[in-house]
């Protein structure tokens, strides 16, 4: 590893920390009650530290929130795909990838914050739009040959547009560890996933 790629990783290391500590310090306090010292004292660094990552707290707790970092299971995604592997192989697979990496659910977590705390959701829009963003591009390198981009740009808006019910709690959804008698008529999350990629590539 070169130097400047692991000056890149130890960036994105603090980086991590800084939003950990304040997604943490969100769940356990509100966002009303902490400021940046707290954040900067749980994560071992300093405010200027800090100033060179976040312009605020509110974006630092956001990306606690939403920072998908398991690298090495894309990796391997990448290397299992044959030539018969679709962008819409790709796209189930990384969604599901992010609902069990526990990304999904602090993401609703903070969602539900934000109806309290408005200055989040801005951040919140931003980091969806950049998840949305990774997909695409993504897909675009390893299927630009054999795909149009106006296929691979409505496959992973469509995904995306599908999650936000249950992002936002407007869908009957039953997620893992959810008691069916708190939600009777709603339908568990692997099912809710089955129909909507199912319609994907059967049609609506």
């Amino acid at each position: 590893m070169n130097k400047q790629s692991l000056r890149d990783v130890k960036r994105e290391a603090t980086a991590n920390a800084l939003a950990e500590a304040a997604f943490d310090l969100a769940m356990e306090r509100g966002m009303d009650s902490f400021v940046v010292e707290d954040v900067v004292q749980r994560a071992g660094y300093s405010r200027r530290t800090f100033a060179n990552h976040f312009s605020c707290k509110e974006e630092a707790v956001v990306m606690g929130a939403s920072a998908f970092n398991n690298v090495d299971e894309v990796q391997q995604l990448i290397e299992s795909l044959t030539e018969n592997s679709t962008p819409l192989e790709v796209m189930e697979h990384l969604v599901r990838m992010e609902l069990t990496a526990g990304l999904f659910k602090k993401t609703r977590e903070l969602v539900k914050l934000s109806k309290q705390h408005p200055t989040l959701e801005p951040y919140i829009l931003s980091a969806l739009h950049s998840h949305q963003g990774l997909a695409e591009q993504l897909l675009l390198d390893l299927f630009e040959d054999n795909y149009a981009k106006g296929y691979i740009q409505l496959l992973v808006g469509a995904s995306y547009g599908a999650a936000l019910p249950m992002l936002y709690g407007s869908g009957n959804i039953l997620f893992p560890g959810q008691s069916a008698e708190e939600s009777p008529d709603s339908i568990p999350l692997d099912q809710y996933l089955d129909d909507m990629f199912g319609y994907l590539k059967n049609g609506f």
